[in-house]
């Protein structure tokens, strides 16, 4: 009931009661306030407190982002989605907030697990204890989550079917949209481990949570998983750790036909035309003793991590030293083969020194042996030349004297020769014999031609 109902009751009460008690009053007593209420004014009262109570039941006020259901005295309904001042008629209005906001909110406990937190409170908030739920390995945690519910307010079927079936907000909340919260966040515990959540999981775990809110909780199947030896090590060492005690893990994974995931659609949000316009985990408790296993794998991987840096840092000790060793090696090579090919260059040169001094000689000697042959052909055109004047009817005498003169001047000649030291023959030359062997040829020519 409005205030303005209120008001208007009590004017038609307070009319009635002053209607049938004024002809009682004291008329002497002038002062009295009641007197004032005679029986015209208590029937106005009477007729304004009817019309303040009519008043309210014809109209209401309607608040920004709230959508109204009007159900009127005649069957009739009608959505509202605008603020203000509505016509009802008497009607009945459901009111259904555009977002609904709902959060499991994590309290602090003593040691026997006693709430010494009160929930918070907030105008148009739905609040409540966080519960605690299992995970697929066994670890217990109190999970802490914030879900915004969004309403359908552009299908006025879907949105007054709605507001029929679940009357008031709160029913739609406690009864629907808290339990769906709840099914999918058991559901999605199923799926993953504890260790596979502060593994990296914890974006799977939302996945799967607002998957199920949106379409429905899937249909979970039992399997089977064998454990597989974890490899853990190094770059120096490598070992193998096998479990031997459980190898085989009970797990949970939803049912598929025809490549999509089979759904529960009994009791989704969906069918209300409910949106899940956010919907993540915002904090885990988790259980005093995965609390202490996981400071214990901290400690030891901070301690992997260590003896992997002091190890690393050898490896690397060692390869620094094997890179300084080649780089030694390589500084060696580098000047033996330098000097090598110096060496090799310098030989090079000799030899190519040697042949240049050969070819200089051979040219040398053929100059000598052509200036040798021009004196032997000049030789011999002198003594042809005599030799005609003595066939031309000289004297013995004159024989003989141009004959010593012609000796003579063959051996002058002869011992003006310079023969070279030495001697080089070629195939392409036409005599086998030495140089001196053609002079004497040559001198043994001549007396024969004398002796004719």
């Amino acid at each position: 009931m409005t205030i303005l109902s209120i008001l208007g009751l009590l004017f038609a009460i307070f009319g009635t009661i002053m209607l049938f008690a004024y002809p009682k009053l004291d008329k002497e007593n002038e002062n009295s306030f009641l007197l004032f209420f005679n029986k015209k004014r208590s029937v106005i009262s009477i007729v304004v407190g009817i019309f303040f109570f009519v008043l309210n039941g014809m109209f209401f006020y309607a608040k920004p982002g709230t959508a109204y259901a009007v159900q009127y005295l005649w069957g009739g309904d009608e959505p509202i989605y605008t603020q203000g001042i509505k016509v009802k008629l008497w009607g009945r209005t459901i009111s259904m907030s555009y977002e609904i906001p709902v959060q499991d909110v994590i309290l602090k406990r003593n040691e026997n697990g006693q709430l010494v937190e009160e929930l918070p409170y907030g105008e148009d908030m739905y609040y409540r204890v966080a519960n605690q739920w299992e995970f697929n390995d066994a670890i217990k945690a109190y999970i802490g989550t914030a879900v915004i519910v969004g309403i359908d307010v552009g299908n006025d079927k879907v949105f007054l079917n709605m507001a029929d079936r679940n009357k008031t907000e709160n029913k739609l909340v406690f009864a629907r949209i808290m339990p769906n919260i709840d099914a999918a966040i058991k559901n999605t515990c199923k799926l993953i481990s504890a260790q596979d959540y502060i593994s990296g999981a914890a974006a799977d775990f939302d996945r799967y949570f607002r998957d199920q809110l949106e379409n429905g909780m899937y249909i979970l199947q039992e399997y089977y998983e064998y454990e597989q030896p974890e490899i853990i090590g190094d770059t120096l060492t490598i070992r193998t750790v096998e479990n031997k005690q459980s190898t085989k893990q009970k797990r949970y994974r939803p049912k598929e036909e025809g490549g999509m995931k089979m759904r529960d659609n009994s009791n989704s949000l969906k069918q209300y035309g409910l949106r899940i316009l956010q919907a993540q985990v915002t904090d885990i408790d988790w259980e005093n003793s995965f609390d202490q296993r996981l400071q214990l794998q901290k400690e030891q991987v901070a301690q992997t991590q260590l003896e992997k840096q002091e190890a690393e840092k050898e490896f690397y000790r060692t390869q620094k030293e094997i890179a300084r060793g080649e780089a030694e090696k390589a500084k060696e090579r580098a000047k033996l083969e330098k000097e090598q090919i110096q060496k090799t260059i310098e030989a090079e040169t000799q030899a190519k020194v040697a042949e240049f001094n050969l070819m200089e000689e051979r040219k040398k000697y053929e100059v000598a042996q052509f200036k040798a042959k021009s004196k032997i052909v000049s030789a011999d055109a002198s003594y042809y030349e005599n030799l005609k004047l003595v066939q031309a009817g000289l004297s013995p005498q004159d024989k003989a004297r141009i004959n010593k003169e012609i000796a003579i001047g063959v051996a002058e000649k002869i011992s003006q020769l310079k023969l070279p030291q030495i001697y080089i023959t070629g195939q392409n030359d036409k005599s086998n014999g030495s140089i001196l062997q053609d002079l004497l040829g040559a001198e043994l020519a001549k007396k024969m031609l004398v002796n004719d």
